[in-house]
């Protein structure tokens, strides 16, 4: 049965004005899992309308309240499990495991939001003049326009719109156009039906073929006071450059090129754990996924048989079996509707690799939109691979001998997202930490990781600003000075 959703604009359900649909396809199967209203530039309008009408009730509105349905929210996503990670499923091809994490991390994103309405925000100034109280105090912004991306879904999409709800601001979500169901549409269910007002959050899909046009009049809206967008680099730096034309703050979460770094004083065994756990969990596509594994000369002999073994064993298959790992890839080109498109493009990476001088340590074929868990070594660095994000179950292995070496492999890239660095010595994955170019690290653990309080993000190509905790209430917010006299003053004339 295919699923028929609509837009939600000011509470309601309804189609796009001109009637237009588009399909939603399943990337395991190829066949329609769902069709969904593709929205226009008067539906875009209508939808900040509606934000824009429930802005000043909303921001009014007594923090308990507004905790309250946030706590709701968090208890009906949890409710809801089963019927969630089956929608991800069928939408994006996730396996269940990864649907079920993103539901429990996005309930933890809900309450996070909760606990931070109440928050202490704003600070008492000192100030040179008597009689006087100086306060910088944190006021929403307004409308935020807010792009969510496909690959986790419902975390991704709550994030998008939490911290922005929770620091009064109204929301205009467009969702990914491979995932409206579970990265935007969901969500808007999920807090409606906690008792969030009308219009407060608006959730508006379109064709893919109309990405573009829609998000440049959402972001050029003047009604619109700030954007944020997780994805690509390559899309981001389009919104950014958009967002910047028209004077507005913009919240980036990019890709990344991510490694983990096994140094000399690392327990082997948890290191092969690790390092598949970061390079395979969602067939690697995750912008935190580690492309590099970078291990000491010292253990490079038994880490890579382990790893290989470990890696070569790695159920794939039917996302629909909880045993799987390795599952269909979910494709972003608007002219082919499956995960085919995914897999041959990560096939390529693999074939140019090799072609020049690569040597493949596991792998195998396609099969139809699944790529094989793939590791390489000797990648050298005039192979696409060597520089592109591959956002699929490929790493590469390479060696160092100081960490010196380490470092300087690390940070051979554009991006800046995170990494993981795998020792039993604190202070020695301290200090290399100190030296990666990256917005996140791990020490003693692997890449891969999100905290609903901790600040979240990346630096260089991949985005700026921070997502988490009290970091996104100040990127949603703006910083007042008001001052208060509490007597008279005098003036020089």
């Amino acid at each position: 049965m295919v699923i028929t959703r609509e837009l939600l604009i000011d509470g309601k359900e309804k189609g796009a004005h001109s009637g237009r649909t588009t399909p939603v396809i399943n990337p395991s199967t190829g066949q329609m899992y769902a069709t969904v209203a593709a929205v226009g530039v008067e539906d875009v309008s209508s939808a900040v309308d509606a934000a824009q009408a429930a802005f000043e009730d909303w921001a009014r509105l007594d923090p308990f309240t507004r905790r309250a349905i946030f706590v709701k929210a968090a208890d009906l996503m949890e409710e809801r499990r089963e019927h969630i990670v089956d929608v991800m499923v069928g939408e994006v091809g996730a396996t269940r495991l990864w649907a079920s994490f993103n539901v429990t991390l996005a309930a933890a994103m809900l309450r996070e939001a909760a606990a931070l309405i109440t928050a202490p925000r704003g600070e008492v100034l000192t100030t040179q003049h008597d009689g006087a109280l100086s306060l910088a105090v944190r006021e929403p912004l307004g409308v935020v326009a807010a792009f969510s991306p496909w690959n986790a879904p419902v975390i991704l999409g709550t994030r998008a719109v939490a911290a922005a709800l929770a620091a009064g601001n109204t929301v205009v979500l467009k969702p990914s156009e491979v995932a409206p169901l579970s990265a935007g549409l969901l969500i808007g269910d999920l807090l409606r039906d906690a008792g969030l007002p009308d219009g407060v959050l608006n959730v508006i899909t379109n064709d893919p073929a109309d990405a573009p046009e829609i998000a440049e009049a959402l972001i050029a809206d003047p009604r619109v006071r700030a954007v944020n967008f997780t994805g690509s680099t390559h899309v981001g730096r389009i919104i950014g450059e958009q967002a910047a034309r028209h004077l507005k703050p913009a919240l980036l979460e990019l890709g990344g090129k991510n490694a983990v770094i096994v140094l000399d004083d690392a327990d082997v065994d948890y290191a092969v754990d690790a390092a598949a756990f970061a390079a395979f969990m969602n067939s690697g596509q995750i912008c935190m996924s580690a492309d590099r594994i970078l291990v000491h000369e010292s253990l490079a002999e038994e880490f890579i048989a382990k790893f290989t073994a470990k890696v070569a064993a790695l159920p794939s298959g039917d996302p629909t079996d909880p045993a799987t790992v390795i599952g269909p890839l979910v494709n972003t080109d608007p002219d082919q509707r499956c995960g085919l498109f995914a897999a041959q493009r990560i096939a390529a990476l693999v074939e140019d690799a090799v072609a020049k001088g690569a040597t493949v340590l596991v792998g195998g074929e396609i099969e139809g939109a699944s790529h094989p868990a793939t590791v390489l070594s000797a990648v050298p660095a005039h192979a696409d691979l060597h520089g592109a994000e591959t956002f699929g179950p490929v790493c590469v292995v390479d060696t160092f001998a100081t960490d010196d070496e380490a470092v300087a492999m690390a940070n051979d890239t554009d991006q800046g997202l995170t990494a993981g660095i795998i020792t039993e010595n604190g202070t020695h994955g301290l200090r290399v930490a100190r030296r990666l170019r990256t917005g996140i690290v791990h020490i003693n653990d692997q890449s891969v990781a999100d905290d609903p309080q901790a600040p979240f993000g990346g630096v260089k190509s991949s985005g700026y600003g921070r997502f988490g905790g009290r970091w996104g209430i100040e990127a949603f917010s703006n910083t007042r000075w008001i001052t208060l006299a509490t007597q008279h003053a005098s003036y020089p004339f």
